[in-house]
């Protein structure tokens, strides 16, 4: 009887890709599994394009780990260990993850793994293969960067608006084009910001009221694009590369708060220090003088705006509106007696968006939610039924969690492919298929296994039961409540938030 098995095939770059590397590893395992006695229906080879093997979130990838958690195969065919993964510590992670369901790894190209020396040439593959991909990008990265101190211009991600990459040549090196009509926008936007005073706000509402086309033609212009041109200083000359570096997510985006503040990528960029920078000659479009005034003027504005004066308030940073999901702003008015600050949502302006708000919300007195707010937060803390009712769903909604749930689900199936295996032991015996050496060699494996996911299991159940730490918080509470009530009136807005 042929064995159930699936193919898993990855190539990380559009090159191998463009050189058919997925193709030839299919195939090349798709001919193995023929000849080895196995059965690949055609919707269990799962291939990665151009996804890298540093990681472990690939489409193809989460599909077969899904088909050998639900138990339907017993083998994975991979050309090598570097096509399942470029970290050693992730080939292992899987191998056992594999190894648990009863599925076996192999690999075209590394040994079988059936002796201590085999696991230990395969363990080498591994760690070479991660050492090789961490070669590559210092490599890549110094390469970039020497090039870069020789002044070319094709280690730069691509042209600013105002000019055309013209890729190099034969007889000539790769170098940017002056594009006239978009050289004259850049020009304005310099001339009306230093010489007229225009907030970068006017300016793209200038740009788009003169229907001037962006790069794309498709979108308007935006506050943040006249910003970054503004601060660009390729348009004095000197294209920089090097300008930003890698670092932890710190800023919840809207889509991210509409996916719940989760994103598959936890890093952002943020800018480098300006002497790290490495300058490259491209032609200028502005003057010195003209690029020094516009700086100039943004660190005016980045030390004198009115945002670095307002006085705090108590929701500040955490409103979001319910029908679009835009964050909310304070803003302000003057009437004949006095100034009135508002929450306005992001969404209402007109001026932010293509074709016009997304949103019909109106803004809300600050004064009025604030108040209102702060007498919910005491009305709260004043009734224990409703802490420990949040508690209590707070509690239930941890022991139902994805990571939680997802580790039971996972340990239950595979308690029952367990049972099922020892089932068949049985039956093979029975019907002599099976002789009592090989029974009593295999059984108690089995047993240990499921002993140790009943164990496991136990344990998340006493875990999830364990209640004393929020019975506590509530005794801790009540002592908090007593003295918050004392000095609710009195308070400042920093002490309240």
């Amino acid at each position: 009887m042929r064995k159930p098995a699936a193919i898993y095939a990855r190539a990380s770059s559009d090159r191998q890709k463009e050189n058919h590397t997925i193709a030839s590893q299919t195939a090349t395992l798709i001919q193995h599994a023929e000849t080895q006695g196995y059965a690949v229906p055609s919707e269990w080879v799962f291939q990665d394009e151009g996804y890298s093997g540093a990681s472990l979130v690939r489409p193809g990838l989460e599909a077969l780990r899904d088909l050998v958690a639900q138990g339907h195969i017993e083998a994975v065919l991979v050309y090598s260990p570097d096509r399942l993964s470029r970290k050693y510590a992730y080939q292992i992670l899987l191998a056992e993850e594999f190894n648990r369901q009863g599925v076996e790894l192999v690999f075209l190209k590394a040994p079988s793994g059936a002796t201590p020396e085999d696991q230990l040439v395969v363990q080498f593959q591994g760690m070479i293969a991660e050492y090789e991909r961490a070669q590559i990008i210092e490599r890549s990265r110094r390469g970039k960067r020497h090039r870069a101190q020789q002044g070319t211009i094709n280690v730069l991600s691509g042209a600013p608006y105002g000019y055309r990459y013209v890729k190099k040549s034969d007889s000539a090196t790769a170098y940017y084009e002056v594009i006239e009509a978009e050289a004259d926008v850049v020009r304005l936007v310099f001339d009306t910001y230093t010489k007229e005073g225009m907030s970068i706000n006017a300016i793209a509402r200038l740009l788009n009221d003169r229907r001037i086309p962006t790069r794309t033609g498709s979108s308007r212009w935006e506050r943040s694009t006249v910003w970054a041109m503004l601060r660009n200083p390729a348009y004095q000359g000197k294209a920089c590369f090097g300008k930003t570096e890698r670092a932890a997510r710190k800023k919840i985006t809207r889509p991210l708060r509409q996916r719940g503040g989760h994103s598959n990528r936890c890093g952002a960029h943020r800018e480098r220090p300006r002497p790290e920078w490495i300058e490259i000659a491209v032609p200028a479009l502005v003057s010195d003088a003209t690029f020094a005034l516009a700086q100039e003027q943004l660190e005016k504005n980045k030390r004198h705006s009115p945002r670095r004066t307002v006085a705090p308030s108590l929701p500040q940073g955490m409103l979001v509106c319910q029908q679009c999901g835009y964050a909310l702003y304070r803003s302000s008015a003057r009437t004949s007696k006095q100034k009135l600050y508002y929450y306005r949502c992001i969404g209402s302006d007109a001026y932010r968006h293509l074709c016009g708000p997304v949103c019909t919300n109106r803004p809300i007195r600050q004064d009025y939610l604030d108040q209102f707010v702060w007498q919910e937060i005491i009305r709260v803390l004043e009734e224990p039924e409703l802490i420990q009712a949040e508690i209590q769903r707070r509690l239930e909604a941890a022991q139902k969690s994805d990571p939680v749930r997802k580790r039971e689900q996972s340990l239950r199936r595979e308690l029952t492919r367990l049972e099922a295996s020892t089932e068949r032991l049985l039956t093979a015996y029975q019907e002599n298929l099976l002789t009592l050496a090989e029974l009593r060699r295999r059984m108690p494996e089995l047993r240990k296994q499921q002993q140790a996911i009943q164990s496991e299991l136990t344990s998340m159940e006493l875990a999830a039961s364990d209640q004393s730490r929020y019975l506590k918080l509530t005794h801790t509470l009540t002592e908090f409540r007593e003295r918050l009530h004392a000095k609710s009136e009195t308070m400042e807005v920093p002490e309240r938030q």
